[in-house]
């Protein structure tokens, strides 16, 4: 028995919206295989292969990320900006009190940041999924952070960063003193690996 025309017609719909999703989907999700590209201004993430950890050189080459700005965790009335820090190699840390890794690196980068700021770093902690705000602020207090954190439960944030991984909690975004992209780290640090890559990006700088 064949089936009614409507039925064909209506079925083909279905199937169009289903594809549309399905491709919708697609390019929101994070890839775990090949490469990953993404765009925030004229900055283009690209992971080759997969890997966790990308530098971008020749300096001439990077791409320079938007302005990122939100609500600081800690004052809920003060605006922290990227802009804020014209001039200065920043150092883009993307945490959650309840993820393990980052309680993990908090110290790591407490103590790259304390041994670094003098020569012109800042750094910036991006705080996501975390909904319950005061529980934030006790890990910034309890891990000694004494660097701003941008609240930003929702990741709204780094929509800036068109496409950047942004379920890949902890991660770290290098910035040389023109804010472009020098390097990026999707895992958790330790601050022997941080150190000299913060390091080499004030020495270019200079």
């Amino acid at each position: 028995m064949r089936p009614r025309a409507g039925s064909v017609r209506r079925y083909r719909g279905v199937r169009a919206v289903v594809a549309g999703l399905l491709g919708i989907l697609a390019l929101a999700g994070c890839s775990t295989g090949g490469d990953a590209v993404a765009r925030g201004g004229d900055f283009q993430f690209v992971s080759p292969g997969g890997k966790t950890r990308i530098f971008y050189d020749p300096p001439a080459d990077r791409g320079r990320v938007p302005e990122l700005a939100g609500e600081s965790l800690m004052e809920p009335d003060k605006q922290v900006k990227l802009s804020d820090f014209a001039g200065k190699v920043v150092v883009i840390n993307i945490w959650g009190s309840w993820c393990a890794p980052c309680r993990a690196e908090a110290d790591d980068l407490q103590r790259v940041y304390e041994a670094t700021r003098d020569s012109g770093v800042q750094f910036l902690g991006i705080d996501v999924r975390d909904f319950d705000r005061t529980a934030a602020q006790d890990f910034e207090r309890n891990s000694g952070i004494t660097y701003p954190s941008v609240y930003d439960p929702s990741g709204r944030t780094l929509l800036a960063l068109k496409g950047y991984p942004r379920n890949v909690v902890p991660s770290t975004i290098l910035l040389d003193r023109q804010h472009r992209v020098a390097a990026v780290f999707l895992e958790p640090l330790l601050d022997s690996d941080l150190k000299p890559a913060v390091e080499k990006l004030v020495a270019e700088s200079a």
